[in-house]
């Protein structure tokens, strides 16, 4: 626990008669780029909404870099950075006003701010794009600016939730280098996704979950086995491909 950036024990979460999230134990080590990963409706979003502070759980802890998320809330969130999926941004800001935003609502100095911002936004290649409205953005575009706001106060810990859906190549690429270099100088990643060869390249830890439990947890190497990625959570999960033959579609 000590070495944890985050971790989490006995995490549950019903919605009505529905157990999305069942005693889940997971612990991210500090340092890590850690890969979440599952089926669709796994648990994946209801445990990070609940591991950030946006969903309250029904059972269990989660702290973060040590601090209680639920019992000390303002400290716990101050060393975290996230990026969730399908919650709306200050669309009628501009990038750079939405990144400044994020920043003084830290509490950072406001010349602090422009200088961050300016920052991220040259590296993540949105310069340019600067003083367009954030509802004028492009996928990917919106993607950037929101990791921009995540990143701004320079958190111990990023949370991103499925940060490469609908992202263009280009800026899927972008994103990665500025992911690459935050583990590097000392930063923790955990990111959800369902691309297993975009985890098993980028990342140096991963969580398998199905049905709200957690199946295997640990380094990408020490999970996936004699086998790939893909493979190994195909096992796990149980998933089974249906007959792969329409006799309709023959032409």
């Amino acid at each position: 626990m000590e070495n944890a950036a985050l971790a989490i024990r006995g995490l549950s979460k019903r919605f009505g008669g529905k157990t999305a999230v069942h005693h889940l134990d997971m612990e991210v080590p500090r340092g890590s780029f850690y890969g979440f990963v599952g089926p669709n409706g796994a648990g994946k979003t209801t445990t990070l909404s609940m591991a950030t502070g946006l969903l309250r759980p029904d059972e269990g802890q989660v702290e973060v870099a040590g601090v209680d998320v639920w019992a000390h809330p303002t400290e716990a969130k101050r060393r975290m950075g996230v990026l969730a999926d399908g919650v709306r941004l200050f669309d009628k800001l501009t990038g750079e006003q939405l990144v400044t935003y994020a920043g003084l609502l830290r509490g950072m100095e406001r010349d602090l701010v422009a200088e961050r911002t300016a920052d991220l936004l040259r590296v993540l290649g949105l310069e340019d794009s600067a003083g367009k409205l954030v509802q004028d953005y492009s996928a990917g575009m919106t993607k950037k600016i929101a990791l921009a706001s995540a990143m701004v106060h320079a958190p111990e810990l990023l949370v991103l939730d499925e940060p490469f859906e609908a992202v263009d190549p280009v800026s899927a690429r972008t994103i990665r280098g500025l992911l690459d270099s935050y583990v590097a100088s000392g930063g923790t990643v955990i990111l959800s996704s369902h691309v297993m060869d975009l985890v098993q390249r980028m990342c140096s830890h991963v969580g398998i979950i199905a049905a709200g439990q957690l199946l295997a947890s640990g380094t990408v190497e020490e999970v996936r086995g004699d086998s790939d990625l893909e493979t190994r959570f195909v096992e796990l999960v149980g998933l089974e491909a249906g007959e792969q033959e329409l006799s309709w579609l023959r032409l």
